[in-house]
C-alpha cells in the first residue's frame, strides 16, 4: 500500500470529489473540510484492504481499479465503479467488519476516517454525518434492493426441483 500526492492538489481533488455521486452534495469549502479526514491510498494486487472481523471507523471510496468483497473465503462481488463505497456497513453499525476487500489489481480508494468528524463545529458535524449515513442508507437500501431479488430467483429456482 502507498499514500499518494492525490490530496495535495487540493482544487483538482474538489474536482474530483465532485464527481463521486455520495459526495456531489458538498460545495468547495466543504470539500476542502472534508479533504482533512481523508486519504488516499493505493493497493497492490491481492493486498487487502479490509479484514472481516476487525473493527475500525474507515469508509472507503472507490478511486481507481477494482475490489473485491469476500466473505468466509468466497466472493461476493467485485467493485468496479468510481465512487463506490464499502466499509459502510462496520461504520453504521459500530461492530467488527463482516466482509475482508481486496485489491484486484493496482487499486486507488480515498478512505475517510468518520470519528473525526465529531472534532467539527456542531453545524458542519452535522451535515457531513447527514450527507454520509444518508449516502449509506442509499446503498444499503440498493443493496437489499439486490439481494432480495437474488432470494426470489433462488426461492423460485428451489420450487422447479421439488
Amino acid at each position: 500500500m502507498t499514500e499518494t500526492g492525490f490530496l495535495n492538489d487540493n482544487q483538482e481533488t474538489i474536482q474530483f470529489l465532485k464527481k463521486i455521486p455520495a459526495l456531489e452534495c458538498f460545495n468547495e469549502r466543504d470539500l476542502e473540510t472534508f479533504m482533512k479526514f481523508s486519504e488516499v491510498k493505493t493497493y497492490t494486487e491481492n493486498e487487502i484492504i479490509i479484514e472481516e472481523n476487525t473493527l475500525d471507523d474507515r469508509v472507503f471510496y472507490l478511486i481507481t481499479g477494482k475490489a473485491k468483497v469476500m466473505k468466509n473465503g468466497r466472493e461476493l462481488i467485485i467493485l468496479r465503479r468510481t465512487g463506490d463505497v464499502f466499509g459502510e456497513i462496520g461504520v453504521v453499525t459500530g461492530i467488527a467488519r463482516s466482509a475482508s476487500v481486496y485489491a484486484t489489481g493496482p487499486t486507488t480508494c480515498l478512505i475517510v476516517r468518520t470519528s473525526q468528524i465529531d472534532n467539527l463545529n456542531e453545524e458542519n458535524r452535522l451535515t457531513f454525518k447527514y450527507v454520509l449515513y444518508r449516502g449509506f442508507a442509499e446503498i444499503l437500501a440498493n443493496r437489499l434492493k439486490q439481494t432480495t431479488v437474488e432470494l426470489m430467483e433462488a426461492k423460485a429456482e428451489i420450487a422447479k426441483s421439488k
